[in-house]
């Protein structure tokens, strides 16, 4: 693993630092958002015009070939921005948890130059399924209703859908969001946790989706919902840089349920991030798991890891 990797990322969830690697991204303009959204959160990255185009060219389907020394290419499916996993800095540099890892496994692992694309997150898989790119990177939690769609690698990330709120609030568990409003991310498991609360509050809650991630904290700051559903480490960057107006819900939830080292706050869910693959690249997807077995066990996955998280 390369040992570029600026000290002004290190411990992201401990101050929000920006990350360095430096990839390409094919197709996108920068932005602030989230996991669940392209670009700019939604719909912003389009087929890409960068070194990979519409992610379609190359040797293999979905798979840019080219570049120095003959060295293929693998375009990836990516909502950007989802901080801290893919975003920009303001020096317009495409940094991550999922770049740096994306780094580690496609270009130190299995020798091929990792090309991002912006994808809308409500969009990326039949966007993989057409072909635009090859995989997707984009702390996409396996589940179910996707695993029938693409193929997961093995799991690379424990992620908890959490609620935030605002310091003044009188939200002081789960049952208080009973007849309130939550903002959350189109598309995104975080949208399946509020659904699931309404439903355990026999309809008595409202549901305000948004493309971007962003647009969610924005409403929540402007009063205009009472919490945001959504993954703990994108919500805990938000909190973290504004904590004087914001916080999480504590409580136990399902990681203290499931007997998971749990953090303080409230977990609605406990969930596990995979790279994702069409269901006829078997070939990649083994080689992919290999690489990340490799990189756990040299300890460059905990090197990425204390980088932007509090491990």
């Amino acid at each position: 693993m390369a040992k570029d990797r600026s000290a002004t990322r290190r411990g992201y969830l401990k101050a929000t630092g920006a990350g360095v690697a430096a990839l390409s991204l094919a197709g996108c303009t920068g932005g602030s958002g989230g996991n669940n959204s392209s670009e700019n959160g939604s719909g912003g990255g389009g087929s890409g015009s960068g070194t990979t185009g519409n992610g379609s060219g190359g040797t293999a389907s979905g798979n840019a070939s080219g570049g120095s020394n003959n060295q293929q290419s693998i375009s990836i499916g990516s909502d950007i921005p989802y901080k801290p996993f893919e975003y920009r800095t303001n020096e317009d540099e495409l940094v991550g948890f999922d770049v740096d890892i994306a780094k580690a496994v496609f270009g130190e692992q299995l020798g091929m130059t990792p090309q991002f694309q912006a994808t809308s997150f409500d969009s990326i898989i039949p966007s993989l399924n057409n072909n635009n790119f090859r995989v997707i990177m984009s702390a996409m939690t396996i589940n179910d209703d996707r695993a029938e769609k693409v193929d997961f690698s093995d799991p690379y990330f424990t992620a908890y859908q959490t609620i935030i709120t605002l310091q003044n609030s009188d939200i002081s568990g789960k049952a208080d969001l009973k007849g309130q409003t939550v903002g959350v991310q189109k598309g995104t498991t975080g949208a399946d946790a509020a659904a699931g609360l309404k439903e355990e509050f026999d309809g008595d809650l409202s549901i305000e989706s948004y493309d971007q991630i962003p647009d969610a904290f924005s409403a929540l700051m402007n009063n205009q919902v009472a919490a945001v559903i959504n993954d703990n480490t994108v919500n805990a960057g938000f909190v973290n840089e504004n904590s004087d107006a914001v916080r999480f819900v504590e409580g136990d939830g399902e990681a203290a349920n499931q007997g998971k080292n749990a953090p303080s706050y409230l977990t609605l869910t406990v969930e596990e991030y995979g790279i994702a693959f069409r269901q006829n690249d078997d070939d990649l997807r083994k080689r992919v798991n290999e690489a990340l077995s490799t990189i756990r066990d040299d300890g460059t996955y905990d090197e990425i890891y204390n980088e932007y998280f509090d491990g």
